[in-house]
């Protein structure tokens, strides 16, 4: 039978299909399928039960947000002073959303049931028998299989990302903060969050376009690098004039196999102005006593060397990249484009490089939004130094470093859920236009 349409159903429906809109189930039952109409209807007393028991009272809270402090009452018969328990902004914003994911929920399941209601009523007509509960428990496990196995894994993605995905958006237009003394109670402000963080005019939008554009820079350059010189590398060791190829290799990739925790660790302390480092090059006199080289204090130095450390790390998987795609390429395009007088040159050009191009392009986009949110290697390297008094942000910071910081650290949950959204809209707008441009989106035939 042809997949029925909810306002389809509505339309051409009989009465009884038209009234499981307000009592699931009763089309069904009607027409005999009296356990499917039980449940539908065992759903909706369920949905009713919750909205007058906490339903209703949680989608007005989360309206108002409450706004009762705690206050201290004397307490005539014991002498003392008790504390009323006031409202909580932080559960009723957490109850009406799981309220509304609820709802959202039911509606689902009504349009189930009005559905299921029409399709029994096109078999009658047709003078078939509406299925039975066991025919439905059958499909669902031939035909409808799709739905038995994806419902679960739907609901635990709607749980336990979809609901912290939305707590964290409506955080954004709320007053939700450690300034005012707002963590317990707050309101609903609106885009004044936006307007605090976008405009250069304010604090945090001085540091958050300053942070941005060194993000932008950082992926932009940790990125390329990494790609350019793990292509370099991966041609040199591919050369057929190469001996030990498997050596250098495993040379590159060691480093793959040290946890980047330990090795981020290592390097921090080894370039710090008492780290081996420096007293290398006191020992070798390169640098005088007292002297260092400021890889963390200045802002250029502590740019520079977070790119560079970064090239170490990155450079290997770009490494094993390039050797799956070289070791690929068609060796009669060589041939052909030899014969007819190409140089190394060219053939690289013309060839090689279009070719990795092709493939990679989804490595590249993906490498460069993981760059932007590269916690590990600035937080782990740098921390974000060296950090002016009085701002939130350091000169290494990127925005998911800084925004760690301002939640974590100094507990500014309203801006760190703008810079979260703000973030996440510059990822997905680069990598959709990006990916939507290139070779491998357009000429996806090109390369079979």
């Amino acid at each position: 039978m042809e997949d029925v349409k909810f306002f389809k159903a509505l339309a051409k429906g009989d009465i009884f299909t038209k009234l499981s809109v307000i009592i699931l189930g009763l089309g069904n039952l009607v027409r005999g399928q009296i356990i499917k109409g039980l449940i539908f209807l065992g759903i909706e007393a369920a949905y009713i039960y919750y909205l007058i028991n906490a339903g209703i009272y949680n989608f007005g809270r989360f309206i108002t947000l409450g706004g009762q402090p705690q206050e201290e009452v004397w307490n005539e018969k014991k002498g003392i002073y008790e504390y009323t328990a006031g409202d909580n902004t932080v559960l009723m914003l957490l109850y009406g959303i799981f309220a509304i994911v609820i709802t959202i929920f039911f509606i689902i399941i009504l349009v189930a049931a009005v559905k299921s209601s029409y399709e029994a009523e096109l078999r009658q007509k047709a003078g078939k028998k509406p299925l039975s509960f066991g025919q439905d428990v059958k499909n669902l496990f031939n035909k409808d299989l799709h739905k038995l196995l994806m419902t679960p894994p739907f609901i635990g993605i709607v749980l336990f990302t979809i609901m912290p995905l939305i707590y964290m958006i409506s955080m954004a237009f709320t007053s939700y903060s450690v300034k005012g003394d707002h963590l317990v109670l707050f309101n609903w402000v609106g885009l004044d969050n936006f307007k605090d963080v976008l405009t250069l005019g304010s604090e945090v939008g001085k540091s958050f376009w300053g942070v941005l554009i060194w993000t932008v820079v950082w992926a932009v350059f940790a990125t390329s690098l990494n790609y350019i010189l793990g292509m370099i590398l991966g041609l040199i060791i591919n050369r057929k004039a190469t001996i030990g190829k498997s050596f250098w290799r495993f040379c590159f990739v060691l480093s793959i196999a040290v946890p980047q925790f330990v090795s981020l660790m290592i390097m921090r302390t080894m370039l710090q102005p008492q780290g081996d480092f420096n007293l290398m090059l006191r020992a070798l006199g390169i640098l005088g006593e007292g002297q260092y080289l400021p890889f963390f204090e200045e802002a250029t130095w502590a740019r520079i060397t977070v790119i560079v450390i970064n090239l170490w790390i990155g450079i290997p998987y770009t490494l094993l990249q390039v050797t799956g795609i070289l070791q690929n390429i068609p060796e009669d395009l060589y041939e052909a484009a030899r014969v007819d007088g190409a140089n190394t040159v060219t053939i690289f050009w013309k060839i090689t490089l279009p070719y990795m191009l092709f493939v990679t392009t989804p490595y590249l986009i993906t490498q460069f939004t993981g760059n932007i949110n590269n916690f590990n290697v600035i937080y782990l390297l740098s921390g974000g130094a060296p950090t002016s008094v009085g701002e939130t942000a350091g000169k290494t910071d990127l925005l998911i470093t800084w925004l760690y910081k301002l939640t974590v650290d100094k507990q500014y949950f309203n801006t760190g859920a703008v810079i979260g959204i703000i973030t996440f809209i510059i990822l997905s707008v680069v990598a959709l236009v990006t990916y939507h441009r290139s070779g491998s989106y357009k000429n996806e035939e090109a390369f079979k």
